[in-house]
């Protein structure tokens, strides 16, 4: 099925369409899922409220950009409102000390496993986790971050740096990057 066939063939709730879409595109919308989330069960809950999203809301989509990208955002936003919903966002993030924090340069060398990464991310404090996963992958600048999370566009700043710092730290503490060494990678090749 083309994606233009699946696309109307959802239009008109056809379940061939709705199943063709699902299959084709959540893997990549779990993977997503999983960055936001503490573990597999909140991802694949947040997963499928997206669906329900997404086939609740395919008449929005007007061709304008990519069709995965657009499944991407409705999934995004989905990660974002089941945190507020579940008040996840604020607890453990401690943004009082992140002023203080002075980063550093050492980052983490491209050869470095997805899934590694992936694995210490979600080792973050979950306000942490989201504004990293918001601003260094999927690319939303602070303001657009401020205003999905409904904090200030310098929280949103400040949780970044110091998420950024303790990734590196829980990455050398794993000895997946070394101190000092190696001065490009993700930070380079994410943004």
């Amino acid at each position: 099925m083309t994606e233009e066939a699946i696309f109307q063939g959802c239009l008109k709730n056809q379940a061939d369409a709705q199943r063709e879409l699902y299959n084709r595109y959540s893997p990549k919308m779990l993977a997503v899922c999983y960055r936001f989330a503490h573990n597999r069960e909140d991802a694949e809950d947040m997963l499928q409220e997206g669906f329900i999203k997404i086939f609740s809301q395919i008449h929005t989509f007007q061709n304008k950009g990519a069709f995965e990208g657009w499944i991407r955002r409705i999934t995004v936003h989905t990660c974002i409102n089941h945190l507020k919903k579940n008040k996840r966002f604020n607890e453990s993030v401690d943004i009082i000390y992140a002023s203080s924090i002075q980063v550093r340069e050492e980052s983490i060398p491209s050869i470095v496993q997805a899934k590694q990464v992936v694995e210490c991310i979600r080792m973050l404090p979950v306000g942490y986790r989201t504004v990293l996963n918001l601003y260094a992958i999927e690319g939303y600048s602070h303001k657009e971050i401020g205003e999905m999370l409904d904090i200030e566009e310098s929280t949103s700043r400040s949780q970044y740096t110091r998420a950024r710092q303790m990734l590196e730290d829980i990455l050398v503490k794993k000895k997946i990057i070394h101190k000092q060494k190696e001065r490009t990678g993700l930070w380079a090749s994410i943004r």
